[in-house]
């Protein structure tokens, strides 16, 4: 059987690269700004002094994504969806095209879909129609449903491209609508790209054809845009066609011409009735909730997206807009700073700077997700704890940290006692040390005696050295300010 495709999309409207941009900054829609220019050119002008100038090119970058819905089913048959399952192994008969089987849609993914759309700020079409191509279509075996999502041509470099990918990722995971695991083939990109002079109409375009890899998206536009630029300033053309990106060299190849009308030769699909969907203004009455699609009650249980998931752990925790950025784009990162705030008696800002600057630099280092951490929400929080109650100090903080990625199930204060990292609370002790340090390093003393007290840092750090990190450095410094003053 031919395969059936949805040819009215759901989702009515193109989305524009800047409605997923917006959501940076919080719920409000704002626009993209304009395309700016990126090259010199070789057209010539004239600038008002009478000088002869080089008008700039404008880069035109627009992208079509494809999002492997989550579900449990394939679009038109029941049969299980399994990545990497072995070939053939979770076919139907339908899948397979045997005579006299039908299609029967699959309910999740239509509502993953208008559930997709009212998130991207899309009308959602009320009554979709199904055409069938007139060849068989290699993909129905293994069709779990996908989404298109086709972002307006306003953005205008890789990087920008490659940041409103990332963030409708995270806003599909967040839906649940999909997993968008680009290396699964999850997430597949399309990107258009021409390049043109201001004031002058766009250029022919290119496609550069399935990119599974935000890094690998934002180098093919930025190479396809610079090819085409040094082709036009030779003297030579863009052509319409597809290109794919090959990673290894960096570059765009040709794939095929797009020149030539490809006739798919649509027909009217005859065994699947038109798509209806319904609000609640037009649900019929006694209706079977299970057997439509509601708009409104998809829309009623939409989570937070993330753009106000950030604005919440700011204002709720007091951290940095930045911060808040990278613990949503880290999955997992979020629950895991939720979990430790609520266990520590530390304050927020602080705990953040000991998980991005400690916590998440040892699992970059190991390439560990924060699932796979071997140091639980539990025994950060204790290690902090113990910060807090000033029983250790930063540096020893530190030591126990690597103490506990080492992953022996011994508890923070465990370590601290075997180690005996806690700090010294014998005052007289500890002003034995600083005077020892003191008598041993004259020329630091008359250093600071001269006027440069940015060397006492340095007789702290000589005290915390002899005593391992056990020192607390505020009462350290009371202590050498007050030898020094005599």
């Amino acid at each position: 059987m031919a395969a059936s495709i949805l040819r009215r999309s759901l989702l009515a409207p193109r989305c524009r690269a800047g409605d997923v941009a917006a959501l940076h900054s919080g719920p409000s829609r704002r626009r993209a700004q304009a395309p700016g220019p990126i090259a010199s050119g070789r057209r010539m002008g004239k600038s008002p002094a009478g000088e002869r100038s080089v008008a700039p090119w404008v880069a035109v970058v627009g992208l079509e994504i494809h999002a492997q819905i989550s579900s449990n089913s394939k679009l038109f048959s029941g049969s299980q969806v399994q990545f990497a399952a072995p070939p053939n192994s979770l076919v139907s008969f339908f899948d397979a095209s045997l005579p006299g089987t039908l299609p029967a849609l699959n309910r999740r993914c239509v509502e993953a879909a208008v559930m997709t759309g009212l998130a991207l700020n899309c009308s959602i079409n009320k009554k979709s129609l199904f055409d069938r191509k007139h060849y068989f279509y290699a993909d129905l075996p293994v069709s779990v449903g996908l989404m298109e999502v086709v972002m307006e041509p306003d953005m205008s470099s890789g990087e920008e491209a490659a940041a409103a990918v990332r963030e409708l990722q995270l806003i599909l995971q967040t839906l649940g609508s999909s997993q968008a695991i680009m290396a699964e083939g999850q997430l597949r990109v399309d990107a258009n790209v021409s390049v043109h002079h201001p004031g002058e109409a766009l250029g022919v375009r290119t496609e550069v054809k399935n990119i599974n890899s935000a890094r690998f998206l934002a180098r093919a536009i930025d190479y396809e845009i610079q090819r085409q630029i040094k082709e036009l300033e030779n003297g030579g053309t863009v052509i319409n066609e597809t290109r794919a990106f090959d990673y290894k060299l960096g570059c765009t190849v040709p794939m095929r011409d797009k020149e030539g009308k490809q006739d798919y030769r649509f027909m009217p699909e005859p065994n699947l009735p038109p798509l209806i969907l319904y609000d609640t203004k037009s649900l019929p009455a006694n209706t079977n909730h299970q057997q439509v699609v509601n708009i409104d009650w998809i829309r009623e249980r939409l989570p937070d997206l993330p753009s106000v998931r950030r604005v919440k752990l700011v204002e709720q925790y007091g951290i940095l807009p930045e911060h808040s950025f990278t613990l949503l784009n880290e999955d997992g990162l979020m629950e895991f700073f939720e979990n430790v705030v609520r266990q520590t008696q530390m304050n927020p800002k602080k705990v953040i700077g000991w998980i991005l600057n400690n916590m998440l630099g040892y699992l970059k280092q190991h390439n560990l997700t924060v699932q796979e951490s071997p140091v639980s929400s539990l025994f950060l929080a204790d290690l902090l704890n113990l910060l807090e109650r000033g029983t250790i100090s930063s540096s020893a903080a530190k030591r126990v940290l690597e103490e506990l990625w080492k992953a022996e199930g011994k508890t923070p204060l465990q370590i601290v006692e075997e180690k005996k990292l806690e700090l010294i609370q014998d005052q007289q002790e500890l002003e034995q040390i600083c005077q020892a340090v003191v008598e041993g390093h004259q020329e630091e003393v008359m250093e600071i005696k001269k006027g440069n007290p940015k060397v006492l840092n340095k007789l702290i750090g000589l005290v915390q050295r002899t005593t391992r990190g056990r020192a607390d450095p505020v009462l350290v410094k009371q202590i050498l300010e007050k030898r020094l003053s005599q």
